[in-house]
């Protein structure tokens, strides 16, 4: 099957930028969106933001609105997620994850998605 392996994952000061990728390898890959959700300790898996594969159309949440950037490489069947303007309360393991199947719920949810990548810490010091 398909793998999404992620990486860039690490420590940062408030203010400074990250950026994170996610390859998937393997043969026969195929996706609808691409999603990147993280989740903090004792918290629910949160959206952060998701791309349309075929045109590149780009959604947010709220919270990341401007900061962060979400792009793919077509070629290389990779997708980025470039964090700026990073805040404390950006700190949580990051997850990648692949919408293979089309299901009709949001993209926002996690259930939309089928492929998950292994999670990378971000963690932002004040």
């Amino acid at each position: 099957q398909v793998q999404l392996v992620e990486s860039g994952g690490g420590l940062v000061q408030a203010g400074g930028s990250l950026r994170l990728s996610c390859a998937a390898s393997g043969r026969a890959f195929s996706s609808y969106y691409m999603g990147w959700f993280r989740q903090a300790p004792g918290k629910e898996r949160e959206f952060v933001a998701a791309i349309k594969w075929s045109g590149g159309n780009a959604y947010y949440a709220d919270s990341v609105k401007v900061r962060f950037t979400i792009s793919r490489d077509v070629a290389n069947n990779t997708v980025y997620l470039q964090m700026s303007s990073l805040k404390p309360e950006d700190t949580a393991v990051y997850y990648c994850a692949a919408d293979i199947l089309g299901r009709g719920i949001p993209i926002t949810r996690p259930g939309r998605y089928d492929l998950w990548g292994q999670g990378t810490q971000v963690t932002v010091s004040s």
